[in-house]
């Protein structure tokens, strides 16, 4: 079984490891190949550039022969051009939040930590529209400017972990979400430390895009 992973930004390395990320969460038979969007930003950091990437997704897929594979996964938090993928596309297509929101669900309550504030209202949007309305219980923000948490993955950490401890203490959720596709490393690194499930998307996204391929015709 093929699978095929979109990275709605213009970032090739971040590609690769989403990609390699994907790839762990599925057993050997699976094979997980990455495609980065060729028009946009190198990381989505508002509604604006949401929609950009909504657009070089469409775009990707139309100019993709999707026969050879089994599903794809669009990988951005906010699943930008998920629902127009769907119409044009032969195979399942799964969105990383929509995957992440339906897996922390299974726990009950659930909170999203993020660096992205200008994503924060997309994000509530895409609990409701999921149906997740009555289990979301918010977003909890990282502090520092994204781009430079970015660059430094230990200072990504301990700004995710902080937030994540706040969000514990002022809402107790059942579990929280890593809410970025590029954030895959630091939420594998923080697991251990908490007491409460730590819900990765792109993992997430892998588990269920595999189980859709082998529900749906076609190749597998």
């Amino acid at each position: 079984m093929r699978l095929l992973l979109v990275n709605p930004n213009t970032n090739a390395r971040t590609t690769a490891l989403m990609t390699q990320i994907a790839t762990s969460a599925v057993p050997s038979g699976v094979s997980i190949e990455g495609a980065t969007a060729a028009t946009g930003a190198p990381l989505i950091l508002d509604e604006a550039m949401l929609a950009t990437a909504a657009g070089a997704v469409e775009a990707l897929l139309a100019g993709t022969d999707l026969a050879p594979f089994a599903g794809v996964v669009v990988a951005a938090f906010g699943d930008p051009g998920l629902a127009a993928a769907r119409q044009r596309s032969v195979v399942p297509v799964t969105g990383i939040a929509e995957a992440a929101m339906a897996e922390a669900a299974t726990h009950g309550r659930f909170a999203i930590v993020t660096t992205t504030p200008l994503l924060v209202d997309a994000i509530a949007a895409r609990a409701r529209a999921y149906g997740h309305g009555g289990t979301f219980a918010g977003s909890w923000l990282t502090t520092g400017e994204p781009g430079r948490l970015m660059a430094d993955p230990t200072m990504l950490e301990a700004a995710l972990e902080a937030a994540i401890r706040r969000a514990m203490a002022e809402a107790a959720p059942d579990a929280i979400i890593i809410g970025g596709g590029p954030l895959a490393a630091a939420a594998s690194a923080l697991r251990p430390r908490l007491a409460v499930p730590i819900i990765e998307p792109v993992p997430a996204a892998a588990r269920l895009a595999m189980r859709r391929a082998g529900a749906a015709p076609g190749p597998a």
